[in-house]
């Protein structure tokens, strides 16, 4: 994530797995070490024990080189919203976001009951926070908590007030007990479990749903649940109400966006829905985005919207949450198309060609829409037999030859 806000909770993925929990002992850093030994002033100060935090720091003894550089990188901020969306709402997502909710269908309906924030939300944020905890047990992309937070303190100057933050509070956690040094593991920015919050998140919102006598939002679905669903429901969540609602504006209608207005405002300004459909309740009021410009679908964004933004601050990541959640309870996604590149693929096309890909015998990966390098070797591959020439990226061109290929 390229920033980070004070609610923050979302980042990248984590693991309980304990053979990648010990801290990393790469070559030791003088500086660094300096400067744990003299953090402990502060965290003193917030009444962590000396004993919580050489417990803690055993072990460490130079920055996580993997955390500045996953640092400078975050897809909400800098990827194309249609590329976003196509990698976090797709038929593997949508489809398992339902087996899901067939599986926890008693504990959602609980939480549901509590909080007020529906089961296809919150199914939505799991989902994109750790893929339904499939996530954990990626060893390749944890880091130790402290070590993470400690490294970002040290070596990042734009995060080093919110990793200092972070880092105490993430000593609290662990002197509570709640979890132990060795499952403390956690994103680049330190967000934690199947619903990655970061410690003062943490702090403030997690909740004991099974009743076992701790918060363990790394082990128990129930508590990581509950705690997302109590971090919206603190910050305002409309119970029985939507993120939005998918508007076709009209012409010239791009020049509202941002502006706030009731439904009814709207539907008077000649904006509708889909299919000519009119907007219940016009009373409430929404703020017209159009996150993929004049040209791509419009969005009426009301409150609810603007609460899972508490959770990750970024309109794409709210969006996607919002249609992934309308999908996986069978309302439909996002009827318009998007200004796509010419020549791109759309999310079906994406399957389409990894599936054909897998068919083939050139790709053994899942089929997920996402083309990483595993998708872009086996195009690769493929134009080499087929005697094309390419970047090795999926288009229009590659698909229409892996159609005809026989």
């Amino acid at each position: 994530m390229l920033r980070l806000p004070r609610n923050l909770v979302c980042a990248a993925a984590l693991s309980l797995v304990s053979t990648v929990l010990a801290p990393q002992a790469a070559l030791a850093d003088a500086g660094f070490q300096k400067w744990v030994q003299g953090f402990y002033g502060t965290a003193a100060k917030s009444g962590i024990s000396k004993s919580t935090y050489n417990k803690a720091f055993k072990g460490v003894t130079a920055p996580d080189p993997r955390v500045l550089e996953k640092a400078r990188f975050q897809p909400e901020f800098t990827t194309k919203v249609w590329d976003y969306l196509d990698s976090r709402v797709n038929p593997y997502t949508i489809a398992k976001g339902r087996e899901m909710e067939a599986r926890h269908a008693r504990t959602l309906a609980a939480i549901e009951r509590k909080f007020g924030v529906s089961a296809s939300v919150l199914l939505a944020i799991w989902s994109m926070e750790s893929n339904y905890g499939e996530i954990l047990s990626k060893t390749d992309r944890l880091h130790y908590v402290p070590q993470a937070l400690a490294t970002l303190a040290y070596g990042d100057r734009r995060r080093a007030k919110f990793a200092r933050n972070q880092l105490v509070a993430a000593l609290k956690i662990l002197q509570s007990g709640d979890i132990t040094t060795r499952q403390m593991t956690g994103s680049w920015a330190g967000a934690m479990g199947h619903t990655q919050f970061i410690p003062t998140s943490y702090l403030a919102f997690a909740v004991d749903a099974d009743g076992n006598g701790s918060r363990d939002i790394w082990n128990s679905i129930p508590d990581a649940l509950a705690t997302a669903a109590n971090l919206l429901k603190k910050n305002g969540w409309r119970t029985g109400q939507t993120w939005g609602y998918e508007a076709v504006a009209p012409r010239g209608g791009a020049k509202y966006k941002g502006q706030t207005k009731t439904l009814g405002q709207w539907a008077r300004l000649g904006f509708t829905r889909p299919g000519g459909k009119g907007f219940a309740y016009g009373d409430r009021r929404a703020e017209l985005k159009m996150p993929g410009g004049a040209n791509g679908p419009a969005f009426l964004m009301t409150k609810n919207f603007f609460v899972i933004k508490r959770y990750n601050n970024s309109d794409s990541y709210a969006l996607a949450v919002g249609v992934l959640a309308d999908e996986i309870a069978g309302f439909g996604g996002v009827d318009q198309r998007w200004p796509r590149p010419p020549g791109t693929l759309n999310v079906k096309e994406k399957f389409e060609l990894q599936t054909r890909l897998k068919q083939l015998g050139y790709y053994d990966g899942e089929i997920d829409g996402n083309f990483g390098s595993g998708s872009r070797a086996a195009i690769a591959a493929f134009q080499s037999r087929a005697g094309l020439t390419g970047d090795a990226l999926p288009s229009q061109k590659i698909l229409q030859a892996i159609r005809r290929y026989r």
